[in-house]
């Protein structure tokens, strides 16, 4: 009988292979010398942690197939109740905290759970949003404590699983749309840890950070321990970079992912205390582009090691990487957009002539030659095959080939050596009557400028009349206090811009005081939030409050 792809088999495997290797470390408070102190649990002891949780699932009602909603804490409790469900052959639907209560309302509502397992809060959500939790019938309390453990029964039985069958339901950060669920099969698990642990030569007894708490949900596959961070997933962005460095150095990390927000408060506090990571193998950054001097400054921190930043999305992962020694920091910086590396083993990428419709085949649409910028597709292992419960958007999603294609919602091209570039998103393109400008060929020319943190591209009218625009949010707002300084800035970017001739398209200028972002990463520019928000702010007239500015023209 060929063995189970059931992706929950890897952890008492490794238990197996390595039962006295520590698995999980949770941080619990401090020694009286400052340490970190964690309670820690072996490969052994977390294997019987899930059958615990297993055990406990069973007697409280929860079957095979059922949709578990899971929102419990991040670290032993979320490991541990993931691998349980995927033992039990149910289907944990992890939902990002923190996305805004209308869409995580919204989402809760559409996968339609059976099962709501969750701390004391997440249960009295659910009971004073019945509407959005009116297919909850069974409700499974877990402690809000990140600590805690449930009491051992025995071994668990693991369920039969087909690579096809249903795995989980992870929901997309809503970046450029509504958040949507995408259904992940056992097999896509299964080649996503092969390709993790084949791309960046993963060896089991590494330690990893996960800085984003579902990417701790590999390690147990992957042999690695986990290092649960002090950080809150609904506020990533506010962690403090001293207790996430002082957990790298105390707990000897080879490995660490995290957003290219997180991994920039990293960099200015190593730089300004002095540190290097010797220890740290590579660093991750994904959920944005990385800006070349971001891989310039975490690359300095590590003398042993490499910084990397895989490219890809819910919906598909990996797909491409790049290390930062790879970089070519001149073609970002005068417009060429961000390259994103060489498709990794088993992925196939294609660039596609733009479209908004809904595609048939492969044969409906037009493969563009190399340096031609286009759509972006993609199709592999790992490419995930349905959004949950959402036909249409599956529909202009997906190329239904065998195997299908999915359409990232990126553009981009690949050069003469195979490279892929990345452009920006297909929804945030700017059409003029002058020519379409892509976010990631525009922003990295103004971001040169020392006094702002970052820029964004947006377009003012409708799409192929569009008027250009830039929105910029400064290092400080005592930078941009009075109109002389605004003036003075603007002034500087429009010399930046006129270097170039695509940018030297853009007119108009507005200061911004705050980005909105993504939740998940803290990096993802919500630039059609601020395409709206500009759409009111056209005028020459200066408002205090959100600190705007028109247009210089010549």
């Amino acid at each position: 009988m060929a063995e189970s792809a059931n992706i929950a088999r890897h952890l008492p495997s490794m238990a197996t292979r390595q039962p006295d290797r520590v698995a999980i470390k949770v941080p619990r408070g401090r020694t009286s010398d400052g340490r970190i102190d964690y309670l820690a649990l072996s490969f052994c002891e977390l294997d019987a942690e899930v059958d615990a949780w297993v055990a406990r699932l069973e007697s409280r009602g929860v079957r095979r197939d059922d949709r578990v909603l899971v929102m419990v804490r991040q670290g032993l409790p979320l490991i541990a109740a993931a691998f349980a469900l995927f033992k039990l052959g149910a289907v944990p639907v992890i939902i990002d905290p923190g996305m805004g209560r209308p869409n995580f309302l919204s989402c809760v509502a559409r996968s339609k759970p059976r099962v709501l397992l969750g701390i004391p809060r997440a249960q009295l959500l659910g009971y004073f949003f019945r509407r959005a939790f009116g297919t909850i019938e069974v409700r499974v309390w877990a402690s809000g404590s990140p600590t805690a453990r449930c009491a051992g029964t025995g071994r668990a039985h693991l369920a039969d699983r087909a690579p096809s069958d249903l795995a989980a339901i992870l929901f997309t950060s809503g970046s450029t749309g509504a958040p949507k669920g995408v259904c992940y099969e056992h097999g896509m698990f299964e080649a996503q840890v092969r390709l993790i642990r084949e791309t960046y030569a993963i060896q089991p007894g590494e330690v990893d950070l996960p800085m984003l708490p579902i990417f701790a949900l590999f390690n147990p596959a992957l042999g690695m321990t986990t290092i649960v961070p002090e950080i809150d997933p609904s506020r990533p962005a506010a962690a403090d970079p001293d207790k996430i460095v002082q957990a790298i150095r105390q707990e000897e990390v080879t490995n660490s992912f995290g957003s290219p927000t997180l991994w920039r408060k990293i960099a200015l506090h190593c730089q300004a205390k002095g540190i290097v990571l010797p220890l740290v193998q590579r660093v991750l950054m994904a959920g944005a582009p990385v800006p070349p001097a971001l891989f310039r400054d975490v690359q300095a921190l590590l003398p042993q090691g490499t910084a990397h930043s895989p490219y890809g999305a819910t919906e598909a992962l990996p797909l491409c990487s790049i290390s930062a020694a790879q970089i070519d920091a001149t073609a970002t910086l005068t417009g060429r957009g961000t390259c994103v590396g060489k498709p990794v083993a088993g992925i196939e990428v294609k660039i596609i002539a733009l479209s908004d419709r809904a595609l048939d085949s492969l044969a409906d649409t037009q493969e563009l030659p190399a340096d031609q910028i286009g759509e972006i597709i993609v199709r592999g292992p790992v490419v995930t095959k349905a959004y949950d419960f959402l036909p249409d958007d599956t529909i202009r999603a997906k190329i239904p080939d065998t195997p299908p294609w999915h359409r990232m919602g990126d553009v981009g091209y690949l050069d003469e050596n195979g490279l892929l570039w990345f452009c920006g998103r297909k929804a945030e393109r700017v059409e003029t009557r002058d020519g379409t400008l892509y976010p990631d060929q525009v922003e990295p020319i103004f971001n040169a400028h020392a006094g702002i943190r970052r820029s964004a591209l947006i377009g003012l009218g409708p799409r192929g009349s569009q008027r250009a625009a830039l929105v910029v949010e400064p290092i400080s707002q005592t930078s941009v206090a009075t109109p002389s300084l605004r003036r003075k800035l603007v002034r500087e970017l429009r010399m930046l811009g006129a270097a170039h001739p695509h940018t030297d398209l853009i007119r108009l200028t507005f200061l911004h005081p705050r980005f909105p972002v993504d939740v998940r990463h803290n990096a993802k520019i919500h630039r059609l939030k601020l395409a709206s928000w500009a759409a009111h702010h056209s005028g020459y007239e200066m408002d205090k409050r959100d600190v705007s500015v028109a247009s210089l023209r010549r």
